[in-house]
């Protein structure tokens, strides 16, 4: 028997690889970069009713420390090399809820859509991705009952209509904080911040055309059966998260109570610079989350990393975000 060493085997294996690159050969196995991502959607069983999150896409805000301010927000370059994330840009996910309870279909906010224009991109190309997505997951905007809006920012409810001023979901009813709607409606608070001009344009041209099908919905009560209104001021005036029960069990939409899942769970007093009232926004973060975590119920954050399901876990002085796995529940 001939005996072969492992060193010549490696040798011969980089010839025989070496002559398959020869010049003038063609490479049989060469392709373009597709440069796409598949839809994205993901669907499970809650109870009686069937979820389905969909991406409006990415959120990209740039700078943290423009956006995350206060409390804390010394520390932001150490919390995000931590976790492995980049210290100079903070990207946020658009994480939409549809909701099947069986007698309807529920969408909960819409992502920033298209009906203001190079506003409507304000925040980069890679958002106003839903309905594309919501209908390869199935589901046509003419089927859409309600709208449950958390409140009335436009990353929230600017696809209500489209770029002509015509509704979207034509056989909706909109839900929402009638506090949201008249702050978000009123010329006299375009002051401060230069969004606020374009916050309250959009506004106004996305929930006219539904003014004679809004339902105002309120703390502690149903908005459907299974859904209930939990009034979480601070973010916005009306900022309203959303529990949802079937069969004994509840989860939790939370909308924009936190905005990343590192920087405002380690230090739920860090400010948004985004929030209406921040100081209240971070009061009412803190007190929310501190249920969250008491209770163990799940959570579908709206700008946590895709697709935004986990539990709020009491960690340090703070809070860690613990994901869901997105593979358990069998349809």
């Amino acid at each position: 028997m001939t005996h072969v060493s492992r060193r010549g085997l490696l040798g011969a294996a980089a010839a025989t690889a070496a002559a398959s690159l020869l010049p003038g050969l063609p490479a049989m196995a060469a392709a373009p970069f597709r440069n796409e991502l598949p839809p994205a959607w993901h669907r499970f069983r809650w109870g009686e009713f069937e979820a389905t999150v969909i991406s409006d896409g990415s959120l990209p805000l740039g700078k943290p420390q423009e956006s995350f301010v206060g409390p804390g927000a010394d520390r932001i370059p150490a919390m995000l090399t931590n976790e492995f994330l980049d210290p100079a840009a903070a990207t946020l996910e658009q994480n939409v809820l549809v909701l099947n309870t069986g007698r309807q279909l529920i969408l909960f906010d819409t992502g920033m859509g298209e009906s203001m224009g190079a506003d409507s991109k304000m925040f980069g190309p890679t958002t106003g991705r839903l309905l594309q997505n919501m209908r390869a997951a199935g589901i046509q905007p003419e089927q859409i009952d309600m709208v449950i809006a958390t409140h009335a920012h436009c990353d929230h409810i600017w696809a209500l209509v489209d770029a002509n001023g015509q509704r979207v979901f034509p056989n909706a009813q909109v839900a929402i904080n009638e506090a949201d709607v008249k702050f978000w409606t009123d010329d006299g608070n375009k002051k401060g911040p230069a969004f606020m001009g374009p916050f309250i344009e959009g506004a106004k041209k996305n929930l006219a055309p539904y003014r004679d099908r809004m339902v105002m919905v309120r703390d502690g009560q149903e908005v459907v059966p299974g859904v209930t209104a939990v009034f979480t001021p601070g973010h916005t005036v009306g900022h309203t998260v959303y529990f949802i029960t079937s069969q004994g069990r509840t989860f939790v939409n939370t909308g924009d109570l936190a905005h990343h899942q590192v920087l405002l769970l380690r230090q739920p007093m860090m400010e948004f610079s985004f929030d209406t009232d921040p100081k209240l926004s971070a009061q009412t973060r803190s007190r929310m989350l501190d249920r969250l975590a008491t209770d163990k119920h799940q959570v579908l954050s709206y700008h946590f990393p895709w697709p935004g399901l986990g539990h709020v876990r009491r960690e340090g002085e703070g809070y860690a975000w613990v994901p869901s796995p997105t593979n358990v529940t069998v349809l």
